[in-house]
């Protein structure tokens, strides 16, 4: 089974940026970012295809976040730009090996170990 190691999460003030990544061991057909703050539900943010490309990503980060892929390194990255306070929790990348690509997190069965992204107001 594909392992995946996330990195780069640490703590920043309102307004600035992080770069998360997201190293595979192996191929994948669809990886997302999910995150989780304490008390609430896991959040699907920002998925990619790893073949075309394709994203799609969350209201909630819209505009703010980015998701891309590094093919040749099998890692996948979350570009978070213009942080707020409520972005703090811990961030997750999942994968899954065919059908669609959702925010759902029922539909992923391999986890990393996830990050802590910390903002500060």
């Amino acid at each position: 089974q594909v392992q995946l190691v996330e990195s780069g999460g640490g703590s920043v003030q309102a307004g600035g940026s992080l770069r998360l990544s997201c190293a595979a061991s192996g191929l994948t057909y669809c990886v997302a970012w999910f995150r989780q703050a304490p008390e609430k539900e896991r959040e699907g943010i920002a998925t990619i295809l790893s073949g075309g490309g394709n994203t799609s990503y969350a209201d909630s980060v819209k505009g703010r976040f980015t998701i891309f892929q590094d093919n040749a390194k099998n890692t996948v990255y979350l570009q978070m730009s213009s942080l707020m306070p409520e972005d703090t929790a811990i961030y997750y990348c999942a994968a899954r090996y065919g059908g669609a690509c959702p925010l759902m997190k029922f539909m992923y069965a391999t986890w990393g170990q996830g990050t802590q992204v910390t903002v500060s107001s």
